[in-house]
């Protein structure tokens, strides 16, 4: 859950984050495949403008089979994962570097044990507002970008409008960024419930919706 963001895959961590809560009078450009959404009823947080057409990559079979091994295990090397694909190493280094450079291996990084680091007690904040406009949403983000606890947060549909995942220590230190959070930024409700177990956490995708050549 680590990447953080909206469903069209523009989180609010990005350096500028799109006009989520203003009312458009007219469909934005670039959000294709919403078109015929333009005079449709109003959804609560503009939740149609998530519909959009993704954009399609071409790979194969062993193009997938990279990002499987690698997704489990960023620290392959090259002659590795081609060893493993049947691959000699030269093209299989030609063929995860383009998948980087066409965003589809976003970054590559180092997996932390959470309780290690004092940081084992997981929360989820449910947070509601009763300002949806443009000045409101900026500052919401350029406070939360600052708050290092938050490693995920997420606009939703139905009752809440923003779902946060905030790692730390215990109770004590949730209430620190509670504080920092609401004296921040203007709500109209928050609360939280905390994780007493973590059942499954993976950071690997499934592959099995890719759609190879």
């Amino acid at each position: 859950m680590l990447s953080v963001g909206l469903a069209y895959r523009v989180g609010v961590f990005v350096k500028k984050p799109l006009q989520v809560h203003a009312e458009y009078p007219t469909r934005p450009p670039g959000l294709r495949g919403c078109e015929g959404l333009a005079k449709g009823p109003k959804l609560r947080n503009n939740i149609a403008l998530t519909m959009i057409k993704l954009e399609q990559y071409s790979m194969d079979k062993l193009d997938r089979k990279i990002l499987e091994l690698l997704q489990h295990n960023g620290g392959l090397t090259a002659a590795e994962v081609a060893d493993r694909v049947g691959l000699s190493k030269a093209p299989c280094w030609r063929r995860i570097k383009k998948l980087q450079d066409e965003g589809i291996i976003k970054k590559t990084v180092a997996l932390l044990d959470a309780r290690a680091l004092d940081v084992g007690t997981t929360v989820f904040v449910m947070l509601k507002t009763a300002k949806h406009n443009q000045t409101w949403f900026d500052k919401f983000v350029s406070v939360v970008r600052d708050i290092p606890e938050v490693t995920e947060i997420h606009r939703m549909s139905g009752d809440v409008d923003y779902l946060m995942r905030i790692v730390v220590p215990d109770i004590d230190a949730y209430d620190v960024v509670y504080k920092q959070l609401i004296s921040a930024v203007e709500f109209l409700d928050v609360s939280a419930s905390f994780a007493l177990e973590t059942i499954k956490y993976t950071t690997a995708l499934p592959l099995n919706y890719l759609k190879v050549d």
